[in-house]
């Protein structure tokens, strides 16, 4: 087998691998869409380099169209893939002017006025301003990570590649009056391996991407509680953690928000436990809509909650937990009986000093056990500071 052919077989050997994987791991992931989508653009790219060395039955003017026409939509799936991973809306319109472009310029060159050069480069050219799209979606991003910031270099080096590259390969050896000698040529050898390079970067790239997200949709699960989507106990003692230190270190205050659903165990033995869950769900839902970004909401036993809220005195606590409580009695729990009314009971504590996230929570469930004890549906506070701890002076003889 010579080398011209090994080269050839060499991008749609590694198209269809990388495809396969992402395939692969659509499977096991079929909440990520795009991973689908970057599968059918490494496959669509496979025949694309295979029409350049074989032509179909249909002709080779036919054959060289299907074969860029397969690199059109690679390349239109590949960087709607990458967008849509991070977040963003895909611009399906640029897109389609970029590779529409370069497409319609090959046809034109093709089929109205052939020139072979002119049709290198008009689809480049439009690969390039594609590769250029995609970095400047990925540019303007907030708190960008590594897999994006490792794409948008990839993206300009992609760019600088299908158009920098091509113009200097057509400057320094000429313009190719015909295919002959055409796939011998620096610019296709040039333009193979530049491909399988990056292909293979931008693949490994995104498989780490998908990796993190599996990373941190355990990390998720294992901090979470499915039941009210909240944090659970763990993930609550970790949230509350980073928030105090870094209310110590800013001097700002930090309230600590405990809450219990009343008569559960009642509503449990009367109703079933599907009702239980439901009221939990519901209780949950409001809680996270009036905690949103600020604080930290989690369930940290069957029917008992709690809120870290940083920047928040005793009285803005108070007025945050009497919010929820009026908010919570006064509405119907979807899926109960009509005429069951759910109320909940409140502690809050200030913390004062460097106080930790133990003794705090000891104040507010004191407070919380005194709402309960005086009726239930109501907040109670802890005025009590943590005790001051005691180190007796060590007596000296003279």
């Amino acid at each position: 087998m010579d080398t011209g052919l090994l080269i050839a077989l060499l991008n749609p050997t590694i198209a269809l691998v990388l495809g396969a994987a992402f395939l692969v791991l659509w499977f096991y992931q079929r909440h990520r869409p795009y991973l689908a989508v970057l599968a059918a653009s490494y496959c669509l790219s496979a025949p694309g380099f295979l029409l350049q060395y074989f032509t179909l039955p249909i002709g080779f003017v036919l054959t060289k169209l299907i074969s860029n026409i397969c690199f059109t939509i690679a390349a239109c799936c590949l960087s709607g893939a990458i967008v849509a991973r991070y977040g963003r809306r895909v611009p399906y319109i640029g897109i389609a002017i970029m590779t529409g472009g370069g497409l319609a310029a090959f046809a034109w060159f093709m089929f109205v006025q052939p020139d072979l050069t002119w049709r290198v480069l008009g689809m480049n050219f439009g690969f390039g301003a594609l590769s250029l799209l995609v970095a400047a979606e990925l540019r303007t991003m907030r708190n960008n990570g590594p897999t994006e910031k490792i794409l948008f270099v990839l993206s300009l080096l992609s760019a600088l590649n299908f158009t920098a590259r091509t113009l200097i390969v057509i400057v320094a050896h000429g313009p190719f009056p015909s295919y002959d000698g055409f796939y011998g040529s620096s610019y296709w050898t040039t333009a193979l391996l530049s491909h399988a390079l990056l292909s293979l970067l931008i693949a490994l790239c995104l498989f780490t991407a998908a990796a993190l997200d599996v990373m941190k949709a355990l990390k998720a699960e294992t901090r979470t509680d499915p039941l009210s989507g909240l944090l659970n106990r763990r993930g609550f003692e970790e949230r509350a953690a980073l928030l105090l230190d870094r209310c110590a270190k800013t001097g700002s205050p930090v309230a600590l928000v405990l809450a219990d659903l009343d008569h559960f165990k009642a509503l449990n033995d009367r109703h079933g436990h599907e009702a239980g869950d439901r009221a939990i769900a519901d209780f949950a839902a409001k809680l996270r809509f009036a905690t949103g970004t600020r604080g930290a909401a989690g369930r940290i036993g069957g029917e008992e909650f709690a809120v870290l809220l940083p920047l928040s005195d005793l009285a803005s606590a108070r007025l945050f937990a009497e919010a929820i409580r009026g908010y919570y009695s006064a509405g119907a729990v979807d899926g109960l009986p009509s005429g069951v009314r759910m109320t909940a009971s409140f502690g809050v504590a200030a913390r004062t000093g460097n106080e930790g996230l133990g003794p705090l929570m000891r104040r507010a469930d004191e407070a919380l056990y005194k709402a309960k004890r005086n009726g239930r549906d109501s907040v109670r506070l802890s005025y009590e500071r943590p005790e001051a701890t005691f180190v007796p002076e060590r007596l000296g003889v003279a």
